[in-house]
């Protein structure tokens, strides 16, 4: 009886069993839940990131098969690379802007002759890099590049015969100008396009090639045209030509430094210390900066110096949007390798577009105000 009565007594809390029971399987549901979610997100994380990069792969791919597929018309014409030779332009230009604003004459036709001559020295500047390159390794990704497309023999030929006739058209005006100071000049600029290129002086591989460029374009060159174009009687070198001179000579060496952008990965292997090699990209932009910067404070320098007419800094001021344009489009896309190509272009067009103001503000300094600023004589004959 006892017995039983202690049997009656005994109870078990079922219900607390049954809360706490509910509890851990709550508990053990919402951390499965958690970490489901935790691995879910990691997972989609990943996922996003593995599209992200087969996005980015596939329009990498998309892009080099666009390269790829580039026509033989589009690499005919980037070989020839016809708006460079504003470079051979834009100095005869200036020169005899300069030489009309100090003796009021023009020769048109030795003009033409002068353009066609240049055109030649230009194209033998062209071809023979090419070659020259393609012998030391620099251009054998270069598509675009004439040994690559018709073979280096012949582009090794035509080469020379088209420095034989350049040659041989500035001898002849020189001649007919009665300047042998001038030949002299045109020498020294030829000259220094050789040793910029060919062996056994390959200075552009020592990151010589930008002085090289700024003397031959610009005093060498550009005074040349300035005496071939004064007239019989033999001109002073005044502070106008010089200055207009080291103008051109700036813009044409910002040619061809970004002409190099695209170039630097085969120039590192070939062991060539341009500029832009030591640089790099980013320091390169900056340089282009600085540059463009240097070109227009010198531009209103010397306007206020007044060795430059009023004329010529107004209108070289009105091509200022494209120097910015330019600054703006390198440090946007110098990372770029097939975008930062179209780099030397914009420089062509700042080239063409200020020379061209400079010329026109010579040229109207003396056919509208028919009065001269003092000209500092510097240099007599």
């Amino acid at each position: 009886m006892a017995m039983a009565s202690t049997r009656s007594t005994i109870t078990f809390p079922t219900g607390a069993i049954s809360t706490d029971a509910g509890q851990r399987a709550l508990c053990t549901r919402t951390c499965f839940n958690e970490t489901a979610i935790r691995q879910l997100h990691s997972e989609g994380v990943h996922h996003g990131t593995l599209l992200k990069c087969r996005a980015e792969h596939t329009e990498s791919s998309i892009e080099e098969e666009k390269e790829e597929r580039i026509s033989t018309a589009t690499l005919i014409w980037r070989a020839i690379k016809l708006p460079m030779y504003t470079v051979a332009l834009v100095p005869i230009t200036v020169g005899s802007a300069a030489a009309y604003m100090q003796t009021g004459q023009y020769f048109g036709e030795r003009y033409l002759k002068l353009v066609v001559s240049s055109v030649f020295i230009i194209a033998w500047l062209n071809l023979s890099n090419d070659v020259y390159d393609f012998d030391t390794g620099a251009d054998k990704n270069k598509k675009e590049s004439v040994v690559n497309l018709v073979g280096r023999t012949g582009t090794h030929i035509l080469a020379w015969l088209l420095l034989a006739l350049g040659l041989a058209g500035l001898t002849r005006v020189s001649l007919e100008a009665g300047s042998v100071r001038s030949i002299s000049l045109l020498a020294y600029a030829i000259i220094c396009g050789y040793i910029y290129q060919c062996p056994p002086f390959r200075l552009s591989y020592l990151g010589l090639g930008e002085p090289l460029c700024f003397a031959a374009f610009g005093p060498f060159a550009t005074t040349a045209f300035y005496w071939l174009q004064g007239g019989p009687r033999e001109m002073s070198l005044s502070s106008t030509i010089l200055s207009s001179s080291i103008l051109v000579g700036l813009t044409t060496s910002l040619i061809l430094f970004c002409s190099h952008f695209h170039q630097i990965d085969d120039d590192k292997a070939v062991g060539k210390r341009s500029p832009l090699v030591r640089l790099g990209t980013e320091g390169g932009a900056k340089a282009v900066k600085v540059a463009v910067g240097l070109l227009y404070s010198l531009l209103f320098i010397l306007g206020l110096g007044q060795t430059l007419p009023f004329s010529a800094v107004v209108l070289g001021a009105l091509t200022l949007p494209m120097g910015k344009l330019v600054v703006r489009f390198v440090e946007e896309n110098h990372r770029e390798k097939r975008k930062i190509f179209m780099a030397k272009y914009y420089c062509v067009r700042l080239h063409t577009l200020f020379g061209g103001a400079l010329a026109a503000g010579l040229f109207a300094a003396r056919f509208f105000a028919r009065k001269q600023l003092p000209h500092a004589i510097i240099l007599s004959p």
